[in-house]
């Protein structure tokens, strides 16, 4: 009966994921001042959020070095948040399982962290797989931004 109850909860935990809509997301990321940061466009951050993790909020993703991306942005625990008994350089000076939260602005503070290091947006592969250097446009289209 325990374990029944145990999987029930981690099964609700799982689906209670926030998995904005992609002009949702872009509003929340021009409230906390993502349209320009470090020069990356507000449809640079859409897109890459698209294609790290679908705009879900806990979306996670274990790497064959031993490392994991976590969240929205797909933040990698061997630089940028601590992850239980991994070395990392926690950069974002956070535990990684913050970066899984509905409330996405410890997410946001970290990404822009990470975007402040020299190598700036190209830290992400989707982006450079799915971003860089195209016409991201149609990624803030009819979201009044």
């Amino acid at each position: 009966m325990v374990m029944r109850s145990l999987v029930f909860l981690l099964l609700l935990a799982v689906s209670s994921a926030k998995v904005f809509e992609r002009c949702e997301w872009a509003r929340v990321l021009k409230s906390h001042g993502m349209d320009g940061y470090r020069g990356v466009s507000l449809a640079d951050w859409v897109c890459l959020s698209k294609w790290e993790s679908s705009y879900n909020t806990r979306a996670t993703n274990n790497n064959h070095d031993g490392s994991t991306d976590y969240g929205i942005f797909q933040i990698n625990s061997r630089y940028w948040c601590k992850k239980d008994g991994s070395p990392s350089s926690n950069s974002c000076n956070i535990n990684c399982n913050q970066l899984l939260s509905d409330d996405v602005a410890v997410a946001i503070t970290c990404a822009k962290r990470v975007v402040r290091d020299p190598n700036g947006i190209t830290a992400w592969v989707a982006w450079n797989n799915h971003c860089a250097n195209r016409d991201l446009s149609s990624y803030v289209a009819g979201c009044g931004v």
